[in-house]
């Protein structure tokens, strides 16, 4: 990807999709993002001024991202990238002690509301027959450890769904899943504790996810990516 472009992503309230938006903005792209957070919300858009836009919604709730999505498509037009970020992870547990309301929104946010996103913005891009969609996957999106099973379970259901997404897409487009890696987050820290701080920030991690991010086109179609390798 080539010249300013616009870039839509979840889950820009904190971790990863803030660190992205403000790379993205850095480098001169405008960025189009929503996250729960209102108080987050409302410093970014203090923060970055018009294009820019940032919005308080729940990506889980489908009637938000529609009437959300009508708007931005209305302003900005259809994304050239669109990236899929926001996430929650569950307290560590054994499965059947995570309690079903718990276990219930990870599911909406991690699985339904990627397709909610999907539902109400990817429709504009076909019409174009260009863009790029990324659901951010996971290392426990390809591999499994004890006490994160409905975090695991969302995670390798966004490898298929994706996977699935890319076989139907026109030529020109992309579906991608992607693993970022292993940042120090507030999600990693809910997990690791401590250990956490030996991993790259989500400011420093940035630096070479967006560009790498930037890159991909689609001969990336239905590719299982990894940031770094």
């Amino acid at each position: 990807m080539t010249g300013s472009k616009k870039i839509l992503i979840t889950g820009v309230s904190r971790g990863l999709g803030c660190a992205m938006a403000e790379e993205f903005i850095r480098l001169g792209h405008t960025v189009i993002g929503c996250g729960r957070s209102e108080k987050a919300i409302t410093e970014l858009n203090k923060q970055f001024a018009s294009p820019n836009d940032f919005t308080v919604v729940d990506v889980a709730a489908d009637e938000q991202v529609a009437v959300w999505a009508k708007r931005v498509l209305r302003s900005h037009g259809a994304p050239d990238l669109l990236l899929n970020n926001a996430a929650l992870i569950n307290r560590n547990a054994p499965l059947w002690e995570v309690p079903a309301k718990e276990f219930s929104d990870i599911i909406d946010v991690n699985i339904k509301g990627v397709v909610n996103v999907i539902r109400h913005f990817v429709p504009a891009m076909v019409s174009r027959r260009a863009g790029v969609i990324v659901n951010f996957s996971s290392r426990w999106g390809r591999s499994a450890d004890a006490e994160v099973a409905p975090y695991c379970a969302t995670k390798w259901a966004i490898e298929g769904l994706t996977n699935s997404l890319s076989q139907e897409l026109p030529p020109g487009m992309a579906a991608v899943p992607l693993n970022p890696g292993i940042i120090d987050t507030d999600m990693l820290r809910s997990c690791f504790g401590g250990s956490s701080s030996s991993y790259p920030s989500p400011s420093k991690w940035a630096k070479t996810a967006v560009p790498f991010l930037l890159n991909l086109d689609s001969s990336d179609n239905g590719r299982q990516l990894s940031v770094g390798g």
